[in-house]
């Protein structure tokens, strides 16, 4: 008796699906990136005994714990409201006129009243030191959260000096010279950027995160 023949299957075309196939999922499918923090870190200085005194008002402290609950100087505060409170501290200028300290720029960092500067709090903006200290369970959200916020108080009262200097916002100047979108003379625009930086510096320090429940 006559041996079948085996029938066979056409897989000439298969490895062209393949590759359809593998170019559909990589043209569809969303790579999820993780939100970070761009922070330039501070040039390495030699070792010094001298220590640093800063002024507890000069002082704002942000603490978060393991339930991501805001404790800022010592009282509770809702995230919504921290950069406010960052603003005032940062703006107060609460110097007296006529002394090294006196910020002729600041605006007072008063709730009632925004002209008046609050003596017990940032004598100026270099003087003013914002720390932040985290619970080694605080959720990250959380911790970019405040971080985008205390970064955000910065940058307000940057854009506001550098229009009032410069008639262009602080952020937007940044962007340009980031980009390369600027056609102007980038060395000035450098300067400019470093003019308001001085006015306000970014003093963030972030302490070593809390074991939970110490």
């Amino acid at each position: 008796m006559a041996r079948r023949a085996t029938p066979e299957v056409n897989a000439g075309s298969m490895a062209d699906i393949a590759f359809l196939l593998l170019i559909f999922f990589l043209v569809t499918t969303t790579i999820e990136k993780d939100k970070g923090i761009a922070r330039q870190l501070p040039p390495k200085e030699p070792p010094t005994d001298e220590k640093v005194i800063i002024k507890e008002k000069n002082l704002f402290i942000v603490n978060v714990n393991r339930q991501d609950q805001l404790l800022v100087d010592d009282n509770l505060m809702e995230l919504k409201d921290l950069r406010k409170a960052a603003i005032n501290f940062l703006d107060n200028g609460g110097a007296p006129a006529g002394t090294a300290e006196y910020c002729n720029y600041c605006k007072g960092g008063m709730a009632d009243n925004p002209n008046k500067h609050n003596p017990k709090s940032s004598d100026n903006p270099d003087k003013a030191v914002i720390s932040v200290q985290n619970d080694r369970l605080t959720s990250y959200k959380m911790y970019i959260a405040v971080q985008n916020e205390l970064v955000a108080a910065y940058n307000y009262l940057r854009d506001r000096e550098s229009q009032r200097l410069y008639g262009w916002k602080f952020t937007e100047m940044s962007k340009a010279l980031d980009e390369g979108s600027y056609k102007g003379d980038k060395d000035l625009l450098q300067e400019k950027l470093e003019v308001v930086q001085k006015l306000f510096p970014q003093k963030l320090s972030e302490a070593e995160p809390k074991k939970s429940g110490s």
